[in-house]
């Protein structure tokens, strides 16, 4: 689970100094869909509607002429990250302990020190902002008793999650895995307490109370892939030999395309419930398919892919294409895959 912050501060409608601790950079568009040029050059952000995932291309610099050789971060000013999340002397003086605990918290997590930073955010898990931190933490920890404590916490809270985040310019955006092979980077907001909570039932073995969530976050976002990812991978885990549920799960994903990570994994458990509705040729054919698409996907979830088709062709009685998949090379490598 990863963490990241930085700061953002408003100069005008569609344009954001970002700070952090590689500089500084500009940012113009609107949410969802913004270009940023800074330090590391000139790059483009899109949102995915829908998926709390982002997707970000960097485009090359020019060369520069000899009497141009400084590089942009030679202008770019530096802000460390105890400087950012630093009280002064003065506002201290003014500032609640727990506020000033929480900002503490935040620059330990902003420099690395988890353990420091978990100590100081535990004495703010009656702050929304606090208790969500905390709970992610906790998480990262193994910790899933106290995790369920304050996320749960920051849920009765939801109204004020983000209210200092906004105060101090913090965006906190949390890596959460969603299945053995894909994570989903989450908000401060209801849905990303919400997931968070649905990992820990489900490492909990709490099955329903893991339902629960999902069924709320199902009602508040029915068509965000990520719940039901999460959802499919749920219910193919509770009841691995339900006929009903593998038609559930084709039913829940109709229509989806391989667009990102997430939807490739939406993909293969729909390949999963096909090879067990004993369709192995149409589960064959969308593996195939989601194979072809390996840019922006991890190597556990191509892996997990090539173990499923390996299962099918097995299944189809095409036991070289299986020992291929499983011990060999890329089929498409070894000239196998000119047709299904």
């Amino acid at each position: 689970m990863a963490f990241r912050f930085w700061r953002r501060i408003k100069i005008a409608p569609g344009v954001t100094l970002n700070l952090s601790k590689w500089g500084g950079s500009l940012s113009f568009g609107p949410r969802g869909a913004k270009f940023t040029i800074g330090p590391r050059g000139k790059r483009a952000t899109v949102g995915l509607p829908g998926t709390g995932l982002f997707y970000t291309s960097t485009f090359p610099s020019k060369k520069r002429t000899k009497r141009r050789k400084r590089n942009s971060s030679d202008y770019a000013p530096t802000v460390r990250p105890e400087d950012r999340l630093t009280l002064g002397f003065f506002k201290r003086l003014i500032t609640p302990d727990d506020e000033e605990a929480l900002v503490d918290g935040m620059r330990e997590l902003a420099l690395g020190n988890e353990d420091k930073a978990f100590e100081r955010l535990k004495q703010t898990v009656h702050l929304a902002d606090g208790a969500y931190l905390a709970g992610f933490l906790a998480i990262k920890k193994e910790k899933l008793n106290e995790a369920e404590q304050y996320l749960t916490a920051a849920h009765k809270n939801y109204r004020k999650l983000g209210t200092y985040f906004s105060k101090y310019g913090i965006s906190a955006t949390m890596s959460l895995p969603i299945t053995d092979e894909v994570s989903a980077h989450v908000g401060p907001d209801v849905r990303g307490i919400l997931l968070a909570l649905v990992e820990i039932y489900q490492r909990q073995k709490k099955w329903k109370d893991a339902l629960d969530c999902l069924n709320k976050l199902r009602r508040l976002e029915p068509d965000d892939v990520v719940v039901k990812l999460s959802f499919v991978e749920l219910l193919m885990e509770l009841r691995p030999n339900d006929p009903s549920v593998f038609r559930r799960v084709v039913h829940m994903t109709e229509g989806v395309e391989n667009e990102s990570e997430i939807h490739a994994a939406l993909l293969l458990y729909k390949a999963k419930a096909l090879r067990r509705l004993n369709l192995k040729e149409a589960s064959r054919d969308i593996l195939t398919k989601t194979l072809r698409g390996k840019k922006n996907r991890s190597d556990e979830l191509l892996h997990a892919l090539r173990y499923e088709r390996a299962l099918v062709y097995e299944d189809l009685g095409q036991h070289i294409r299986a020992r291929f998949e499983l011990e060999g090379p890329c089929p498409r490598q070894a000239g196998l895959c000119r047709s299904p």
